[in-house]
Formats: structure tokens, C-alpha cells, sequence
């Protein structure tokens, strides 16, 4: 953390845990349905304040690999106090990174980030633990599934023995570097929903979160190797993009209804990618250009997903700066907002924090309010219903003292009291 940022954060009074406010009981064993929820916070537009925490490749947690029970428990407890000194309400833990499991599951081995070793066990709960330590803190924990990712790498051998890809080697593509469970495959669809409810069932969490990997983004000069899937199953699709299409959103309805079925106070989220289509390509796209789309490149029709209500919320990743020339902030914030508008289906915002301060981007991510600006650009439209933030490393540097003013702009305490302080000579 920056000096400028940490002056901030004293002056805001960080251990506040105002972040409780209005959220579930710990002790609730039966928790409502989270639009309950949300129709007693409904005074508070920005009710949902969550930061995703992606344990894939260590990025956030752990720190790396191999680290004891302890350890790996001592830094997940601070990523969620770190949650509640700055006003969130909810983490959204990534719990089965590549087909394997942050939890005992019957169904993969455990995962890979936490020993090191594919299928070893850490001696410890982690799911368990974030469920029982983030309620108690009044936050709400969302777990977050990648359903198809297998490896980031393509070799079967590398996994553990009893993993259910090296058991099923029909199931799975190898694909730009990495290897992928096939989305045409029924039994696979049916395995990974299985896999998933498995923590449903377990665990008191607060959601089944899903983010923007189905098929896979494209690699350029490779093709996604699903000839004989598509022979054995697509004979009513001429067109194969028509026919992934069709498998992602069986996959998004049927576990949708399992869900519904097994836990209905559990809601069901996907935070795409957060371009729809282009304009360029349908009329009813976005204005925007000149880059990937989740109906045309990942075989996500994530505006059905909605439409239908299969999904109870939406976290478009909308990763580009107010005013970016091709594919601006404010402008898909609105396309997403008229989206939603009718359909009950809960609208908050996926925010790039990683870029703020990052000397790689453009100019408006070295502002320390721009993130503050996407903020309060959506306070103006009733349809908002909140904001993620990617991610949790970056919530804990916050390089340039963005995330600081942003929770400072717009996330007043219990109280309603303070406004931002007056910034730091340094800062």
C-alpha cells in the first residue's frame, strides 16, 4: 500500500466494519433468497461492494503454493478483514480454479494452488472456512467456478491419477497451451454441474458465481478441436457456432434449475466478458468495435441468459476507461443497464482495479479518479446495483490510491458522516 493511499484509509478509519450493515446472519442457517436480501438494502444503490479473490496460478491467494494450513488460513482471514475495512459486503472466492477443488469434493482432487501438489491434501477446509469467517464478518461469500478449464497446460499426465480427465480422455481439448474440457459433450456438462453442486449442497455460500471462460478465447491460427462432439451431437445445427452456442446455454439453464432445486436461497451469477455483440455485427449490440464479443467468440448469448432469467445476477467485466475510443465504459454501461431493465435480473458492475496505476495502460488508469469516475457515472442510473472489483491484490496495494478515493467518493460509513478527507501532501 502507498503511503498517500494508507494515509487515506486511517483518515476513512479502516477498521470499520460498516461493510455489515444489512447483511445475513452468520448464525442463519436457512438464508433468504438474495432479492430478500437485496429489498432491505434497496436504500443503498451500492449495496453489493464485492472484490473477486482468484486463487488460480496464486494470483491472490494463497501467496503460493505449499504454504501451511496455517499460513494459507492466516491470509485468507486478512484478504476478509481487508474486505470489511473497506466497505465491501461480499468476496467472490475462486474455488475450483482448473477441474479441481478448494473443498473435499467426492467428484476432483484438491487443487493445485494450495500444496503445490494436484490432490494433496492441505490439512484444512478452505472453502468451509471463507463461508464460516466471511458471515461472520457480515460478508457475503459468492464461490466462483471456472465450469470447463481442466489444466494450463495440455498434458494429461501431469494431472493426478484419479482426476476424471485423465479417467475420461475423450472429454477433454487440448487448445492454445492449455487443456479444456469439451463444452459439446453432455456427460461432461452434466459432470461439471455435478462437480459444482457438490459445494451447493455442502456449504452455506451465498451464490454459484461463473466468470467469462466457456469456450475458450480464440487463439489466432488455432481451432478448437470439437469434430467429433459436433458429429455425434449437433445434426441439428448446420452452423457450429449455432450449436455452441446452444451447449453453453444449456449449461447456464440446467444449472440454473439445479441450483434452484437444491438451494433456492442460493442465487446463480455470471460475470461475462462485457461486450455483448458490436454494433459493426447486430443492431441491437453495443457501440462499440473492434473487438472480441462473448455471442461471437465465446459462444456466450449472455443478453438471453438474462432475457430468460436463468441467472439471478449479471457482473459484466467492463475493463475499459471512460472515453476509451473503441469500446468506452460509460457507454456499455448504459447498453447493459437497458439490458437488464425489466427483467428482475440484478445489474453490478465488474471494475478493472488491476489497472489502475499499472504503467501498461493508458493514461486515464494513471488518474486516481477514474475509478471513482465509473462509480459515479452509475450512481445515475437507477439500474445499477453495485460493483466487483479485480481484484483482491490490488485492493490490498491499490497502487495509486484509486481504490482509496473511490471507497472514499462513494462508500460513506453506517453513519453517513464522512466524505473523502483532504488528500495527502504526498498523495
Amino acid at each position: 500500500m502507498t503511503t498517500a493511499t494508507g494515509a487515506v484509509f486511517a483518515a476513512l478509519g479502516a477498521g470499520d466494519s460498516g461493510a455489515a450493515a444489512g447483511t445475513p446472519s452468520a448464525a442463519r442457517r436457512e438464508r433468504e433468497p438474495e432479492r430478500a436480501r437485496e429489498g432491505a438494502r434497496a436504500a443503498d444503490p451500492y449495496a453489493f461492494r464485492g472484490m473477486w479473490v482468484a486463487t488460480v496460478f496464486n494470483r491472490d491467494w494463497p501467496s503460493r503454493s505449499g504454504l501451511s494450513a496455517a499460513a494459507q488460513r492466516a491470509e485468507l482471514l486478512a484478504h476478509l478483514d481487508r474486505a470489511v475495512d473497506r466497505r465491501l459486503t461480499a468476496v467472490v472466492l475462486q474455488v475450483r480454479p482448473t477441474a479441481d477443488a478448494l473443498w473435499p469434493s467426492p467428484h476432483e482432487p484438491w487443487a493445485e494452488c494450495l500444496t503445490g501438489t494436484q490432490g494433496k491434501d492441505p490439512g484444512w477446509d478452505p472453502l468451509g472456512t471463507a463461508v464460516a469467517e466471511a458471515h461472520a464478518r457480515g460478508l457475503e461469500l459468492h464461490a466462483w467456478f471456472n465450469p470447463y478449464r481442466v489444466a494450463n497446460h495440455t498434458d494429461p499426465e501431469r494431472l493426478t491419477a484419479s482426476h476424471p480427465a485423465r479417467r475420461h480422455p475423450g472429454w477433454t481439448v487440448p487448445y492454445g497451451g492449455r487443456l479444456y474440457y469439451d463444452p459439446g459433450l453432455p456427460e461432461v456438462r452434466r459432470f461439471v454441474q455435478d462437480a459444482m453442486l457438490d459445494a451447493v449442497r455442502r456449504y452455506d455460500i451465498d451464490a454459484v458465481h461463473w466468470d467469462d471462460y466457456f469456450y475458450p478465447y480464440p487463439v489466432a491460427g488455432e481451432r478448437f478441436a470439437d469434430d467429433a462432439s459436433y458429429a455425434r451431437h449437433g445434426a441439428d445445427f448446420p452452423d457450429r457456432a449455432d450449436w455452441r452456442r446452444h451447449n453453453t446455454d444449456l449449461l447456464v439453464s440446467e444449472m440454473s434449475a439445479r441450483v434452484r432445486e437444491t438451494k433456492p436461497g442460493v442465487a446463480f451469477g455470471v460475470s461475462p466478458f462485457g461486450v455483448w455483440r458490436n454494433g459493426a455485427d447486430d443492431p441491437e449490440g453495443s457501440d462499440t468495435a473492434g473487438g472480441l464479443a462473448t455471442y461471437d467468440d465465446l459462444y456466450a448469448d449472455t443478453r438471453k441468459w438474462v432475457r430468460e432469467g436463468w441467472i439471478d445476477h449479471v457482473v459484466p467485466q467492463l475493463y475499459w476507461h471512460v472515453g476509451h475510443p473503441s469500446t468506452d465504459y460509460a457507454t456499455l454501461l448504459d447498453w447493459w443497464e437497458a439490458a437488464v431493465r425489466g427483467t428482475g435480473v440484478r445489474l453490478r458492475i465488474g471494475e478493472a482495479l488491476y489497472k489502475a496505476g499499472d504503467p501498461a495502460q493508458p493514461a486515464a488508469w494513471q488518474d486516481p479518479e477514474e475509478l471513482s469516475r465509473h462509480l459515479a457515472l452509475a450512481a445515475g442510473r437507477p439500474g445499477v446495483g453495485g460493483h466487483c472489483f479485480f481484484a483482491a491484490k490490488e485492493v490490498a496495494e491499490d497502487r495509486i490510491g484509486a481504490f482509496a478515493t473511490a471507497v472514499a467518493d462513494h462508500y460513506p460509513p453506517p453513519d453517513g458522516s464522512a466524505r473523502r478527507p483532504a488528500r495527502p501532501a504526498n498523495g
